[in-house]
């Protein structure tokens, strides 16, 4: 019933999509630290 009314009503859908985008949003923004956190490793050299 509940699934129902997740994927059929307009609400439901909405909640679905929003869901779907923070998910896709958190991980992009993980994903574009840790890329920038290792070229600003590089560019001043680990650990000194």
């Amino acid at each position: 019933m509940a699934l129902q009314e997740l994927f059929s009503t307009d609400i439901g859908l909405l909640s679905v999509f929003t869901i779907g985008f923070i998910i896709a949003m958190g991980v992009f923004l993980v994903r574009f630290v840790k890329r920038h956190m290792q070229e600003d490793e590089r560019a001043h050299g680990a650990g000194q």
